[in-house]
């Protein structure tokens, strides 16, 4: 047998692996479809052309600092903002956006002092003379200079504007309805402040424990301190303006279930209240609700009302009890809570204040010369 070219066994095994097809099948019918689904074509997308400046560039982070300092300039640019819009006195848009007095006096007449605008006497809700009594020279004044700050008659309808005038008139009103025998008003007062005794601020003292409390605590805990501050105004009431009354803590130890007061304190305190001149109770009404604490609005009304200025000499060697005392009284545990996770800017700094303000008007409302 001759050697074969090697050409010609290749082309003879091409010819062998033809010869096994099925006939009439070619060899790209052979090969398995993978896709099932129709073909579609592409749907072109429009070219997107971008309208208006580019985006600025990054910045970096700022620190709290800044963040604060930011703050502060935008509440100045608001301020100056609305004082821009407020009523210029020079160019009054309306009646009630200008003044229409000069001048601020006070006149003393038979009755007691009269705060002047030029020759009109500031008068009440009800158009009676706002009368002050001849001993409360300094609330005169203070009623005096609330009116000469206004710049405008439409601050003179906002009691947050005129607040002292407000109180006055207020204590007018209760004195009004007295000598008319109408006793519904100082009943309603008589009510609300005796719902303020059943969870009064210097009565709710903390539970011993408390789980979110630190482990270690130098100062003791917040019920300690709540007693601390209260006990000597407890004392003092149950000594000298309520002899033998029971003031007890509404919650106990280790419980949130507030506890009633005895049924004979509360006769009692009705009683005393029932008593009280008309100015006595209007200031003691703002005391109670500056404070939430009917203890704190009683032992600053003994304390500077001239109508207890016996109580005061019988207890003359207790501490002074003023404006600060009487603030950190009812607000022990918002100061225990922001000393332990911080203050929140204008919100706990603007309370303390109004706080302090409104016990300030209650001193000037009771106190006499």
């Amino acid at each position: 047998m001759s050697a074969l070219n090697p050409v010609c066994l290749s082309l003879r095994a091409h010819q062998a692996r033809v010869s096994l097809r099925p006939p009439g099948l070619s060899s790209h019918r052979q090969r398995r479809r993978l896709r099932t689904t129709a073909v579609q074509p592409a749907t072109a997308i429009p070219k997107v052309i971008g309208i208006g400046p580019p985006p600025e560039p990054p910045v970096p982070v700022s620190s709290q600092y800044d963040d604060r300092f930011a703050r502060k300039r935008k509440q100045l640019d608001l301020l100056q903002k609305g004082q821009s819009i407020r009523p210029n006195p020079a160019k009054p848009a309306s009646a009630l956006q200008k003044r229409f007095w000069q001048e601020v006096s006070l006149r003393e007449s038979a009755d007691g002092f009269q705060v002047m605008l030029d020759s009109r006497p500031v008068r009440t809700a009800a158009k009676n003379v706002l009368l002050i009594p001849h001993n409360k020279h300094q609330l005169a004044a203070a009623i005096a200079l609330e009116w000469d700050l206004l710049v405008s008659s439409q601050q003179a309808l906002k009691h947050h504007y005129i607040p002292l005038t407000s109180l006055t008139n207020r204590a007018l009103e209760i004195q009004v309805a007295d000598e008319q025998g109408n006793s519904r008003l100082r009943n309603d007062l008589i009510r609300t402040a005796l719902r303020y005794l059943e969870t009064d601020t210097l009565l709710c003292w903390a539970p011993e424990t408390n789980m979110h409390d630190p482990a270690e605590q130098q100062n003791g805990s917040l019920r300690d301190k709540q007693m601390q501050i209260a006990q000597p105004i407890i004392t003092f009431l149950a000594q000298h303006v309520w002899p033998g009354v029971e003031l007890k803590p509404i919650l106990g130890a280790d419980s949130i279930i507030p506890e009633k007061q005895p049924q004979m304190t509360t006769e009692v305190i009705r009683g005393w209240l029932s008593g009280l001149p008309a100015w006595e109770l209007a200031g003691l009404e703002r005391g109670v609700l500056a404070s939430k604490s009917l203890l704190v609005a009683t032992r600053l009304l003994v304390e500077w009302s001239s109508k207890f200025s016996h109580i005061r000499e019988a207890s003359s060697g207790q501490a002074r009890f003023g404006i600060e005392e009487a603030a950190e009284a009812a607000s022990v545990e918002v100061r225990w809570q922001t000393g332990m996770w911080g203050e929140v800017e204008d919100t706990h700094d603007v309370e303390r204040e109004d706080m302090r303000r409104q016990l300030g008007s209650v001193i000037l409302l009771v106190h006499g010369s």
